[in-house]
């Protein structure tokens, strides 16, 4: 199955869900699978959630620190203040990453529009 396998407008949706969706669902299950009887303070577990988050971390500051596209065209103190004030909505918000995520687009777009335009 490929990209132009269908001439329908749906097809590229489909096939984006497909493709991003297929190959981390089978880890996911594989992860459920085989870690379900382990515990959660455990030292392995404590590793891998280090792991991630630093993972996480890099990925925000990649797009914080060397943004590409669009998001390149805003200044760097509106990138930083957008991911900070997200982050302290964050913690007061009692730790609800939605409100985080939210704040924080608010912000970069909120800026986008005074200084960009």
């Amino acid at each position: 199955m490929f990209y132009d396998s269908f001439d329908a407008w749906w097809w590229p949706f489909v096939f984006i869900f497909l493709a991003g969706t297929l190959p981390t669902a089978i880890w996911r299950w594989l992860g459920v699978l085989l870690v379900g009887n382990i515990d959660d303070e455990s030292e392995w577990l404590v590793f891998i959630r280090c792991i991630a988050t630093g993972l996480v971390a890099a990925v925000i500051a990649q797009f914080v620190f060397f943004p590409t596209g669009a998001l390149a065209d805003a200044p760097l103190w509106l990138r930083l203040a957008a991911a900070l004030t997200g982050f302290a909505c964050f913690l007061v918000a009692g730790r609800r990453m939605i409100v985080g995520v939210i704040t924080g687009e608010a912000v970069l777009l909120a800026g986008f529009l005074v200084v960009v335009s």
